[in-house]
């Protein structure tokens, strides 16, 4: 499987940088809040009180990291992207 993450949450980008390990991150002025990307990946994005997403910090394991291109994808204001995950050989616990 390649992989391959947007580098700004932008309508126009492309998927053009492949990587392996990605975090899930949301643009919180964008985001309306409708929800879908919870319903989606619950394992990652949970709902507040009002129906805005929080996403967690994890990087997004392997084994669902085509669920979380659905989410990125399904978002109908493109309030979310996958970010690839660089820290230099160290993992942040």
């Amino acid at each position: 499987m390649h992989l391959y993450v947007r580098v700004a949450p932008s309508a126009d980008s492309t998927w053009n940088v492949p990587v392996s390990r990605v975090r899930i991150r949301i643009d919180r002025i964008a985001c309306d809040g409708r929800g879908l990307c919870a319903e989606i990946l619950p394992e990652l994005i949970t709902l507040d009180d009002w129906g805005f997403p929080i996403v967690s910090e994890a990087v997004v394991p392997e084994e669902i990291v085509d669920v979380a291109e659905d989410a990125v994808e399904v978002c109908p204001k493109l309030a979310l992207w996958l970010e690839a995950v660089t820290t230099g050989g160290k993992e942040k616990g």
